[in-house]
């Protein structure tokens, strides 16, 4: 049933991806070359609703209990909307977020999704949230949203990495015996495998707001559903599955702030334009992010094994590799170094 359903949803999306191209273009939902962008011409976007389709329609016939599921399906919805609204009109920050915190709101506060609190490591206590549950659940939720549409700036890149992602969720879910987080995840990554099969370089369609907004949702909706109320421990473990746009997110603020630029301000010095400008071609770009995303998943999936000892050694490793690599290719700017230059120091006579 589950290799059914992520089957469906693969030739589902790989019928209806031309079909929603025509579309976009009818709409006026085309991408422009600009000197941010990496393309050179034309290119029709909104493709994320050929995925969003082809996962509605499977879900629809593989899933039981669909009245239980309507929050989810609902707050997608609104998710797709909004993107679809960007794509066609471009859309301002404001209504843009506005649109986010009401899909996440909706599993939230219809859908009972809470992260209400944590188990301390080396305590018996746990940490209560209390009132700030429903923030930091919506906060989550948001700010994964917005890591996947971050780094959606080469072909294939935000649904090879979300493809990653949930496979490791899945596979994650299916050692829990979770079959309902199993389920979702195999019907996305079907439905997003099938659309890759137009948007790998040289894309012929871009997933667009509609797309990247949309696996954001998903993914921060099915890691809160895995993995909430568990240790802190296990916490951790949706944090490092989703890694490389996580650490690109985060780096992409410190960025800003070390060059006194607006945390919103657009720039071309993300994780992928950092690559191609240290001489990769566009697809070996995309090959090493895929790698180094499924590196997050391999590890997440040993840290969920882990000793409490061995997790933090684990966490500590991971730290020290993504600040050497961050300072190796300039992510922040040329002269960040701090962890380079004190290793340097230390190797000297």
């Amino acid at each position: 049933m589950l290799i059914g359903a992520l089957l469906v949803a693969f030739l589902l999306s790989i019928f209806l991806t031309p079909f929603v191209g025509k579309l976009a273009f009818k709409l006026g939902a085309t991408d422009k070359p600009n000197e941010r962008k990496v393309h050179s011409k034309i290119m029709p976007r909104m493709g994320g609703l050929a995925i969003f389709l082809s996962f509605f329609i499977t879900f629809l016939l593989f899933m039981d209990d669909f009245g239980q599921q309507l929050p989810l399906l609902v707050g997608a919805l609104v998710i797709i909307l909004i993107g679809m609204a960007d794509d066609i009109f471009e859309l301002r920050a404001a209504p843009k977020f506005l649109g986010q915190v009401l899909a996440a709101l909706i599993i939230v506060l219809w859908g009972g999704l809470e992260v209400e609190f944590i188990n301390l490591p080396f305590f018996t206590d746990t940490l209560e949230f209390n009132v700030f549950s429903i923030p930091i659940t919506i906060l989550w939720i948001v700010s994964i949203i917005n890591a996947i549409n971050l780094i959606d700036g080469l072909d294939g890149l935000a649904g090879g990495v979300s493809t990653i992602a949930l496979v490791t969720i899945a596979t994650m879910a299916l050692i829990k015996g979770d079959l309902f987080v199993a389920m979702v995840a195999l019907i996305v990554i079907g439905s997003t495998l099938g659309f890759l099969k137009y948007n790998f370089h040289p894309a012929k369609i871009f997933m667009g707001d509609t797309g990247a907004l949309f696996l954001g949702y998903i993914i921060a909706v099915l890691s809160l559903q895995g993995f909430k109320n568990v240790t802190m421990i296990s916490l951790i473990v949706p944090i490092i599955i989703l890694g490389v746009p996580i650490s690109d997110t985060f780096f992409a603020i410190i960025r800003r702030v070390v060059n006194k630029q607006p945390i919103s301000a657009a720039d071309k010095s993300h994780l992928h334009h950092c690559l191609i400008n240290l001489g990769f071609t566009h697809k070996q770009t995309v090959l090493l992010i895929y790698a180094l995303a499924a590196c997050f998943g391999l590890a997440a999936i040993i840290f969920s094994f882990a000793t409490m000892w061995g997790a933090l050694i684990l966490v500590t490793g991971l730290l020290l590799i993504i600040e050497i690599f961050v300072e190796k290719i300039g992510l922040v700017n040329s002269n960040y170094q701090p962890l380079l230059k004190m290793l340097n120091f230390k190797n000297k006579p």
